[in-house]
């Protein structure tokens, strides 16, 4: 009976195919010093990123490297695409979804090439984390290679 006031851990789920790594082994402070907030980061082997959470899309950047989805319970999740790719200026990025729009876990956000990236320079690293640490209490990380939609954390 007392189990049904527990609060349901929310799953966020990977935005793209690859290998999920701890944030720390991000090389930008800002990420690897849990700055922006605490999460884990996927080394990417598809361009496509999706919607982490069912939610809504409440920004992304004018450069499309970077996008936040919010629940719900108000959890917002950010997918930080690459590492300096801010300086990419937009090329290489294609915007599907726009601000604003709901999206369930998996839709499609920002289709990225990925060669591109690397061909400039940058590294394809994508941290994914929550920005407001008070609105959880417990974070589970689920490290390792992972497909588009699988679970890569759990908060509570």
């Amino acid at each position: 009976m007392f189990g049904m006031f527990k609060k349901k851990a929310l799953e966020i789920k990977a935005p793209s195919s690859g290998k999920v790594v701890d944030i720390e082994s991000v090389n930008d402070e800002v990420f690897s010093t849990k700055l922006a907030g605490d999460g884990v980061a996927i080394i990417p082997t598809d361009g496509a990123f999706c919607s982490p959470i069912d939610g809504v899309i409440v920004k992304i950047f004018d450069t499309n490297h970077a996008y936040i989805i919010k629940a719900s319970s108000g959890l917002e999740v950010l997918v930080h695409i690459g590492i300096d790719t801010v300086m990419l200026n937009g090329e290489g990025f294609s915007r599907i979804l726009e601000p604003h729009s709901d999206v369930k876990a998996g839709d499609l956000v920002i289709k990225v090439d990925l060669d591109y990236l690397k061909d400039n320079g940058k590294d394809i690293i994508s941290p994914i984390v929550i920005s407001d640490e008070k609105s959880y209490k417990d974070m589970q990380k689920y490290l390792g290679d992972k497909q588009l939609n699988e679970t890569i954390m759990e908060v509570k």
